[in-house]
């Protein structure tokens, strides 16, 4: 027999269930707000504490202020605040910059330097259709004077920030050189093309790839260098990552892709524990044994490069412990005026989930550079004791015979015997600098090489 429900009773549920409901509505709401509340006060006294400073300064300080100014380094001093040592401010103007570097283009006169034991700066690179090259400027060279300055009270990274300069604007330079004589030579600054891959044959087994940074030029020419080195017979391919800051992490992932097994390359852990899979190869491989060349200027995706040949396609790596920047930065954030900010989001794991980041990689073949700091700055790749000894790495995987000589059939910008660069965590054999170490003194990121 079916039981009917009273309306009374019906009315009495329906109450019940909205008390309860609203009851539990209620507490989770209070949570909320507890939780909100102190964050919100916390908000309140900086924003409170700021303009009480800016009242103060603008009713006493004697000087005028710039409020663009004002804004930027209110902003610079927001980034160093968090305590996150890889996090980066831009300003608008260091933001466009930025931008044309890691496309590959740089404006200034075109070389880059070291200053060695004469306190002058020496010329180890003259880049191609730069006004350098168009006037002749040859490695080996010196720049003595800058605008009529002697350059022997600057550091290599003051020199640099003195050449660069927007595209039409003069500056002086008193060139030395290689002979000896001396000329002052007004150079009109330009924008032209930096290489971030150089390429050629040690004699006729081994390929040669220079990576200078991973950069939005990095993947076409470093595709072509494998494909081109491999048509010439290379039995071994030498990667060298020496100096190599880092740069875009999808880069980095497309050229390891390019050369292992199919695998899993690079997951990002979060500051709660979580792992997520940021890239993968294919079942696409080069075939080949491979020698990596390292130093404590290779970090951050060229750490990641050098671990994912090793762990992948069992090359070896030479050279010393690298810099151990073993996480990850998001893109750029632009901001509404223009500036932008970078900020580390997680921390990087290779392929097994190991992480490299405050401890480096340690190699499988320990060289160190030449005390003079010669190598990779004032030689040809020949008489580099490092490729040296990778080419006498490479000859042991392959059974064959290194040579004695080198083959060159470089790409991307000519002479592989490019000039060091510094990076973050950059090893320097001698003070030096390019557009990596300006781009620090002006933009604060890992950057490129040239002036």
């Amino acid at each position: 027999m079916n039981k009917k429900i009273s309306i009374s009773m019906a009315l009495t549920i329906a109450i019940i269930a909205m008390t309860v409901t609203f009851s539990i509505t209620m507490i989770l709401a209070r949570q909320m707000f507890d939780a909100t509340i102190p964050s919100v006060k916390e908000k309140e006294s900086m924003y409170s504490k700021i303009a009480e400073l800016d009242k103060y300064v603008r009713a006493n300080y004697y000087g005028d202020i710039q409020d663009a100014t004002l804004n930027d380094m209110m902003a610079y001093g927001y980034v160093l605040g968090i305590g996150d040592k890889n996090a980066s401010y831009y300003t608008a103007k260091q933001y466009a910059e930025l931008v044309e570097v890691q496309n590959g283009n740089i404006m200034g006169i075109g070389v880059d330097v070291v200053k060695d034991s004469s306190g002058y700066a020496r010329i180890t690179k003259v880049y191609d259709s730069s006004p350098a090259s168009e006037l002749g400027l040859q490695v080996g060279g010196f720049i003595t004077a800058i605008n009529g300055a002697e350059v022997k009270g600057l550091t290599a990274a003051n020199v640099t920030a003195q050449l660069q300069g927007e595209a039409g604007t003069e500056v002086t330079v008193t060139y030395m050189a290689p002979d000896g004589t001396t000329a002052d030579h007004t150079i009109n600054r330009s924008r032209y093309t930096i290489p971030s891959v150089e390429y050629q044959m040690l004699g006729e087994s081994y390929g040669y790839i220079r990576i200078y940074r991973f950069d939005g030029t990095t993947q076409g020419t470093f595709s072509k260098a494998v494909e081109d080195l491999q048509n010439q017979g290379a039995k071994a391919l030498i990667f060298d990552l020496r100096d190599n800051a880092g740069g875009q992490m999808d880069v980095a992932v497309n050229c390891i892709d390019q050369l292992v097994p199919e695998a899993d390359i690079v997951f990002a852990e979060d500051k709660n524990g979580e792992q997520t899979l940021l890239g993968s190869s294919d079942e696409n491989y080069v075939d080949l044994p491979m020698v990596v060349l390292v130093n404590s200027g290779t970090a951050s995706t060229a750490e990641l490069f050098a671990a994912s040949l090793r762990q992948l396609s069992g090359a070896q790596l030479v050279g010393s412990t690298t810099a151990g920047k073993g996480t990850i930065q998001a893109d750029p954030y632009r901001m509404s005026d223009g500036s932008a900010v970078v900020i580390t989001t997680a921390k990087m794991l290779t392929s097994d989930k190991t992480s490299f980041d405050g401890t480096g990689l340690t190699v499988d073949v320990e060289v160190a550079a030449k005390a003079d700091g010669s190598d990779t700055t004032l030689v040809g790749v020949e008489e580099d004791t490092q490729v040296q000894k990778a080419e006498g790495v490479a000859q042991t995987m392959t059974g064959g015979t290194a040579s004695t000589g080198t083959d060159a059939t470089s790409a991307a910008g000519g002479d592989a015997s490019a000039s060091q660069s510094t990076g973050e965590g950059g090893e320097t054999t001698g003070e030096s600098t390019d557009a990596s170490t300006a781009a620090e003194s002006t933009a604060q990121t890992d950057g490129t090489d040239g002036e």
